[in-house]
């Protein structure tokens, strides 16, 4: 570690040491994760959780350990559907505003590539939370997916850029 890398880090610790005190009460925006995994046919991997309605990407909340969104992409990823993906690219950054019943949040979707059959043969659903998955075609998910999923979805596989979105829809200026 650099000497103002030492230094940063000192400083942080300083700082840290109030934190829970100083932050509490503070509003905080919850973050979760989803990550786009296809097929060898380019279909995408689709979950459909038992704890809520419809389809969806896998992928959830992130930790409040310090966990980083990629960690969360992976966990997640691991726990739902036993794949261990080692690699991916940011691809989009989602911000949901709240709303009733609906604390909002950002959302950060990962590609995580294309997955072998022998992967896709281990596929293991979290017993209790995934009550089944399947590769879909674009077309297919768009139908499945719930409309916030489904746009996030949509605007990922439009580009192979990163995209900015609110509420799933790309913001105007923001490139």
């Amino acid at each position: 570690m650099t000497g103002d890398a030492a230094e940063e880090d000192a400083g942080d610790a300083e700082v840290g040491a109030d934190v829970g005190a100083r932050d509490a009460g503070v509003p905080r925006v919850a973050v979760s994760v989803n990550a786009v995994i296809r097929d060898g046919a380019g279909r995408v991997l689709v979950v459909k959780p038992t704890y809520k309605s419809g389809w969806t990407l896998p992928g959830g909340q992130m930790e409040a350990d310090g966990e980083t969104p990629w960690e969360a992409c992976r966990r997640e990823v691991l726990e739902e559907c036993g794949l261990n993906v080692a690699g991916g690219r940011l691809r989009a950054v989602d911000f949901r505003r709240p709303r009733p019943g609906h604390s909002g949040g950002m959302r950060v979707v990962f590609d995580c590539g294309v997955v072998d059959e022998a992967a896709v043969a281990g596929i293991v659903v979290q017993e209790g939370e995934i009550a089944e998955f399947r590769f879909a075609a674009a077309d297919t998910a768009d139908g499945l997916l719930r409309p916030a999923v489904r746009r996030r979805l949509r605007a990922v596989l439009a580009t192979e850029t990163v995209v900015y979105l609110e509420e799933g829809f790309p913001v105007e200026g923001v490139g």
